[in-house]
């Protein structure tokens, strides 16, 4: 077996492999399959360093085992931590102390879930100056049943009687309030 370092010139990822284009010491290398780890894959840039090994020293069955992009690869990180990121900024890093996602200022959307449950031993905190909800809202759920709507709702919609008032044994109610909550 031999191997050969190059740089990623140009990608292919639209078959059930990745080829890769890549300049080595000694040639350029078009439609070079890439091994990835099963269950992530990602998009080299242009740029990229790569390992090729040559099974039985054969040069022409390549076949790039791994990458790394100098200017993008995340450095620093303590034994035992790991991180998946993209050129843009974006990561995830797994900690002993915790985990971290940082957008980068984007959007993270959670798409496609029938259920979404988060657990936490002592509170969710959002650090939001707004906190919007498509749905309704039920707090106490594994006890209570009424919505925020609902309780919205009646309270907008609820009076008091007054007794006993001055002239008689007539009862009046009191105005609706002034201001709906919600309205």
């Amino acid at each position: 077996m031999a191997l050969s370092i190059g740089r990623v010139t140009a990608t292919s990822d639209s078959g059930p492999i990745q080829k890769l284009q890549v300049q080595t010491p000694l040639e350029v290398r078009g439609d070079t399959p890439r091994m990835s780890d099963f269950g992530f894959s990602s998009g080299l840039p242009v740029g990229t360093d790569v390992v090729i090994t040559f099974l039985g020293g054969d040069r022409s069955s390549g076949v790039i085992i791994a990458s790394n992009h100098q200017s993008h690869r995340q450095s620093g990180l303590k034994p035992g931590e790991t991180v998946i990121y993209s050129q843009w900024g974006q990561l995830v890093k797994l900690t002993e102390t915790g985990i971290t996602i940082d957008a980068d200022g984007q959007p993270v959307d959670v798409v496609n879930s029938t259920v979404v449950t988060i657990t936490a031993s002592e509170e969710v905190l959002a650090k939001t100056p707004v906190l919007k909800c498509t749905g309704d809202i039920i707090d106490h759920c594994e006890s209570n049943t009424a919505t925020l709507k609902q309780l919205r709702e009646a309270y907008n919609d609820h009076d008091h009687q007054v007794k006993n008032v001055q002239g008689g044994n007539s009862t009046i109610d009191s105005a609706k309030p002034s201001k709906p909550v919600g309205g």
